[in-house]
């Protein structure tokens, strides 16, 4: 039985680092479609801010059209260096990422470990904020005690995915959802570190063990702080001929308004607005029969992208999924 103390609810979504090398799409989506603050720092290398924090997502230069790491903001030094002892406690390898490193992620320190799917996972204690004021197209974005959004993974195995973020972050479940797409049945497991709805989002197609997703990430979500926002940026996006993913709806377990937009790089980018705040003393996991109540229609979609979709879903069969073991256990029920 596990004794040590939970690092639950001192664990955020702290930033998102993308390899592409699509720049000058990215710098049109991110700034004029999405509405975040933009900063060249080299050739190589851009951030955007979503509020004080000098980095919320990193992109550098590189062929992977992807989400390469994720870092967590760690509360205090206690949680942090819990954290780093379940890793090392479980033989993974923990590496201290240099000075440079630190300072493009807007940090003072961070270490790094292996994640699921090939996603490097990093954590820090001490973000660096800025005193620069913001330029951007948006009023303002949720962050705070929540962290700045969520991510979403799709996988073949979803219930070792769910094991390594509950024996290394303490993550709760939150709900499921059952959908039904073209026929295909998905189990979607939501997973929360604080008082978001869910930091990770877990897609799965049920009884099926392939992945039908060639990026590591479906989609990143950041919130929006006013229903305007969402609605102006919903229309940029439109107005500059950035690909439409899924029209404007509201999901059925967290009762977000959103939309997702398709990235540059290829995965999706879900821009929402005002989800519900967990509580502790009364949740209670349940089942949501779809993912929304209304909207969230599908845009472009042809039946040669569905054969795509089956064809990178087949060659995930010959391609095995990565995971990390030794931090896949915890005493989750295979669910």
């Amino acid at each position: 039985m596990n004794t040590a103390p939970s690092v639950f609810g001192s664990v955020h979504l702290g930033y998102v680092v993308v390899e592409s090398d699509r720049f000058a799409d990215w710098r049109r989506f991110g700034t004029d479609a999405i509405g975040m603050h933009h900063d060249d720092i080299s050739r190589d290398v851009m951030r955007f801010r979503l509020d004080d924090h000098e980095c919320r997502f990193l992109i550098r230069r590189g062929p992977a059209e992807d989400v390469v790491a994720i870092g967590w903001h760690i509360d205090d030094h206690t949680s942090f260096e819990q954290v780093e002892a379940r890793v090392r406690a479980h033989g993974v390898p923990v590496v201290r990422g240099s000075d440079e490193e630190a300072a493009l992620r807007g940090v003072e320190r961070l270490l790094r470990f292996p994640g699921p799917k090939g996603l490097v996972q990093e954590i820090y204690t001490t973000p660096v904020v800025s005193s620069e004021p913001l330029r951007m197209l948006a009023s303002g974005w949720v962050t705070g005690d929540s962290g700045m959004g969520h991510v979403a993974i799709t996988s073949a195995k979803p219930t070792l995915m769910r094991g390594y973020y509950h024996t290394v972050f303490d993550a709760r479940l939150t709900d499921y959802i059952d959908e039904t797409i073209s026929g295909v049945k998905l189990k979607i497991r939501f997973l929360r570190v604080n008082e978001r709805h869910h930091s990770i989002a877990i897609a799965a197609l049920r009884g099926l063990p392939i992945d039908p997703i060639r990026t590591r990430v479906q989609h990143l979500n950041i919130q929006a702080d006013s229903l305007d926002d969402l609605a102006r940026s919903y229309e940029r996006v439109h107005e500059l001929g950035f690909d439409m993913a899924l029209t404007i709806g509201r999901h059925t377990n967290d009762k977000e308004l959103s939309y997702y937009a398709r990235t540059p790089s290829g995965f999706e980018w879900e821009v929402g607005w005002n989800p519900l705040v967990i509580d502790e003393s009364t949740w209670e996991p349940s089942t949501h029969q779809g993912i929304s109540i209304w909207g969230h229609r599908p845009v472009g979609q042809t039946i040669l992208d569905k054969l795509d979709q089956f064809r990178l879903g087949a060659r995930s069969l010959v391609r095995p999924e990565r995971t990390v073991p030794a931090l896949s256990g915890a005493g989750i029920p295979d669910d």
